[in-house]
Protein backbone atom coordinates (compact mmCIF):
# COMPACT_ATOMS: atom_id res chain seq x y z
CA UNK A 1 0.00 0.00 0.00
CA UNK A 2 1.74 3.48 -0.98
CA UNK A 3 1.70 5.97 1.86
CA UNK A 4 2.73 9.38 2.04
CA UNK A 5 4.18 11.94 4.49
CA UNK A 6 5.12 15.35 4.87
CA UNK A 7 8.71 15.99 5.87
CA UNK A 8 9.76 19.86 7.04
CA UNK A 9 13.33 20.61 7.68
CA UNK A 10 15.59 23.51 8.49
CA UNK A 11 19.43 24.08 9.09
CA UNK A 12 22.40 26.58 7.97
CA UNK A 13 22.81 26.68 4.63
CA UNK A 14 25.55 25.26 2.91
CA UNK A 15 26.35 23.11 -0.14
CA UNK A 16 24.69 19.62 -0.73
CA UNK A 17 21.59 20.07 2.06
CA UNK A 18 19.44 18.76 -1.04
CA UNK A 19 21.70 16.37 -2.05
CA UNK A 20 22.23 14.63 1.14
CA UNK A 21 18.56 14.67 2.38
CA UNK A 22 17.72 13.47 -0.97
CA UNK A 23 20.05 10.66 -0.42
CA UNK A 24 18.43 9.47 2.62
CA UNK A 25 15.06 9.51 1.13
CA UNK A 26 15.94 7.39 -1.43
CA UNK A 27 18.36 5.04 0.70
CA UNK A 28 14.66 4.64 2.43
CA UNK A 29 12.99 3.19 -0.20
CA UNK A 30 11.01 6.90 -0.56
CA UNK A 31 10.19 9.19 -3.30
CA UNK A 32 9.98 13.01 -3.06
CA UNK A 33 6.87 13.96 -5.15
CA UNK A 34 6.16 17.88 -3.99
CA UNK A 35 9.08 20.10 -2.54
CA UNK A 36 9.64 23.50 -1.70
CA UNK A 37 13.27 24.65 -0.68
CA UNK A 38 14.61 28.29 -0.51
CA UNK A 39 17.52 30.06 1.09
CA UNK A 40 15.94 32.09 4.16
CA UNK A 41 18.06 34.08 5.61
CA UNK A 42 21.20 32.33 6.52
CA UNK A 43 18.88 29.07 6.88
CA UNK A 44 17.86 26.47 4.21
CA UNK A 45 14.04 25.15 4.54
CA UNK A 46 12.81 22.52 3.18
CA UNK A 47 9.16 21.24 2.88
CA UNK A 48 8.54 18.18 1.02
CA UNK A 49 5.64 15.69 0.01
CA UNK A 50 7.14 11.68 -0.42
CA UNK A 51 6.11 8.64 -0.75
CA UNK A 52 6.48 4.98 -0.74
CA UNK A 53 5.14 1.48 0.70
CA UNK A 54 3.49 2.00 3.91
CA UNK A 55 6.09 0.08 5.94
CA UNK A 56 9.17 1.99 4.04
CA UNK A 57 7.84 5.41 4.90
CA UNK A 58 6.73 4.47 8.19
CA UNK A 59 10.62 3.31 9.12
CA UNK A 60 11.99 6.36 7.78
CA UNK A 61 9.30 8.28 10.49
CA UNK A 62 11.29 6.31 12.81
CA UNK A 63 14.63 6.33 11.70
CA UNK A 64 15.11 10.23 9.82
CA UNK A 65 15.56 11.82 13.63
CA UNK A 66 18.39 9.82 13.94
CA UNK A 67 19.84 11.92 11.19
CA UNK A 68 19.74 15.61 12.24
CA UNK A 69 22.99 16.00 13.33
CA UNK A 70 24.84 14.43 10.22
CA UNK A 71 22.25 16.23 8.18
CA UNK A 72 23.06 19.22 10.16
CA UNK A 73 19.15 19.98 9.98
CA UNK A 74 16.19 19.62 12.25
CA UNK A 75 13.48 17.36 10.80
CA UNK A 76 10.11 16.70 11.26
CA UNK A 77 8.28 14.08 9.20
CA UNK A 78 4.89 12.36 9.95
CA UNK A 79 2.56 10.56 7.60
CA UNK A 80 -0.10 12.57 5.90
CA UNK A 81 -2.94 11.81 3.37
CA UNK A 82 -2.46 11.27 -0.02
CA UNK A 83 -3.24 14.26 -2.75
CA UNK A 84 -6.57 14.78 -3.74
CA UNK A 85 -7.92 16.91 -6.53
CA UNK A 86 -10.29 19.39 -5.24
CA UNK A 87 -13.83 19.40 -7.32
CA UNK A 88 -16.04 22.21 -7.72
CA UNK A 89 -12.87 24.86 -7.45
CA UNK A 90 -11.33 26.97 -10.06
CA UNK A 91 -7.57 27.43 -9.97
CA UNK A 92 -6.31 30.91 -9.81
CA UNK A 93 -2.74 33.13 -9.45
CA UNK A 94 -3.11 35.75 -7.32
CA UNK A 95 -0.14 38.42 -7.08
CA UNK A 96 0.53 41.99 -5.02
CA UNK A 97 3.12 43.94 -5.34
CA UNK A 98 3.85 47.36 -3.44
CA UNK A 99 6.31 49.11 -1.03
CA UNK A 100 7.02 46.72 1.94
CA UNK A 101 4.61 47.68 5.08
CA UNK A 102 4.00 45.17 7.91
CA UNK A 103 0.80 43.81 7.05
CA UNK A 104 0.37 42.69 4.01
CA UNK A 105 0.00 39.32 3.88
CA UNK A 106 -2.21 38.92 6.80
CA UNK A 107 -4.48 41.57 4.84
CA UNK A 108 -4.98 39.53 1.88
CA UNK A 109 -5.43 36.34 3.27
CA UNK A 110 -7.87 37.55 5.60
CA UNK A 111 -9.82 38.52 2.89
CA UNK A 112 -9.07 35.38 1.21
CA UNK A 113 -10.46 33.39 3.97
CA UNK A 114 -13.97 35.42 3.96
CA UNK A 115 -14.52 34.31 0.84
CA UNK A 116 -13.40 30.34 1.67
CA UNK A 117 -10.81 30.52 -0.66
CA UNK A 118 -8.02 27.99 0.00
CA UNK A 119 -4.42 28.66 -0.77
CA UNK A 120 -2.33 25.68 -2.27
CA UNK A 121 0.71 27.74 -2.47
CA UNK A 122 2.63 31.09 -1.37
CA UNK A 123 5.85 32.83 -1.62
CA UNK A 124 6.78 36.04 -0.94
CA UNK A 125 9.86 38.43 -1.40
CA UNK A 126 11.48 41.62 -0.96
CA UNK A 127 13.58 43.30 -2.78
CA UNK A 128 14.97 46.89 -3.62
CA UNK A 129 12.81 49.14 -6.15
CA UNK A 130 14.87 49.93 -9.66
CA UNK A 131 16.38 53.02 -9.42
CA UNK A 132 15.26 54.10 -5.33
CA UNK A 133 16.30 51.09 -3.77
CA UNK A 134 13.02 51.42 -1.70
CA UNK A 135 12.09 47.65 -0.05
CA UNK A 136 9.50 46.27 -2.39
CA UNK A 137 7.37 43.38 -1.36
CA UNK A 138 5.80 41.04 -3.89
CA UNK A 139 3.72 38.07 -2.66
CA UNK A 140 2.64 35.81 -5.11
CA UNK A 141 -0.10 32.43 -4.69
CA UNK A 142 -2.05 29.96 -6.26
CA UNK A 143 -5.28 29.57 -4.60
CA UNK A 144 -8.45 27.58 -5.22
CA UNK A 145 -11.72 29.44 -5.18
CA UNK A 146 -14.54 27.58 -4.49
CA UNK A 147 -17.48 27.64 -7.17
CA UNK A 148 -20.09 29.62 -5.12
CA UNK A 149 -17.43 32.58 -4.87
CA UNK A 150 -19.05 35.06 -7.09
CA UNK A 151 -15.33 36.55 -8.84
CA UNK A 152 -16.77 40.16 -9.34
CA UNK A 153 -17.32 40.39 -5.88
CA UNK A 154 -13.80 39.01 -4.93
CA UNK A 155 -12.00 41.42 -7.19
CA UNK A 156 -14.30 44.12 -5.25
CA UNK A 157 -13.16 43.55 -2.12
CA UNK A 158 -9.58 43.15 -3.58
CA UNK A 159 -9.84 46.41 -5.34
CA UNK A 160 -10.60 47.94 -1.91
CA UNK A 161 -7.88 46.30 -0.12
CA UNK A 162 -5.67 48.05 -2.63
CA UNK A 163 -6.44 51.33 -2.81
CA UNK A 164 -6.70 51.62 1.50
CA UNK A 165 -3.42 50.24 1.44
CA UNK A 166 -1.69 50.84 -1.41
CA UNK A 167 -0.68 47.75 -3.18
CA UNK A 168 -1.02 46.52 -6.81
CA UNK A 169 -3.34 43.16 -6.84
CA UNK A 170 -3.99 40.87 -9.54
CA UNK A 171 -6.09 38.04 -9.27
CA UNK A 172 -6.11 35.49 -12.56
CA UNK A 173 -7.56 32.62 -13.62
CA UNK A 174 -4.63 29.95 -13.99
CA UNK A 175 -5.27 28.56 -17.81
CA UNK A 176 -4.48 24.84 -19.04
CA UNK A 177 -0.88 24.12 -20.48
CA UNK A 178 -1.24 23.71 -24.63
CA UNK A 179 -2.54 20.97 -24.99
CA UNK A 180 -4.30 19.98 -21.85
CA UNK A 181 -8.20 20.54 -21.78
Amino acid sequence: MKSHAILTAAGADRVGIVDDLTARILEGQCNVEESRMAVLGGEFAVILLLSGRQEAVRALIRDMPEQEQSLGLRITLRETAAPRPTADTRPYTLESVSLDTPGIVHSITSLLRRHGVNIDDLETDTTPAPWTGAPMFVMRARVTLPADVAVASLREELELLESEQNLDIKLAPMSPLPGEP
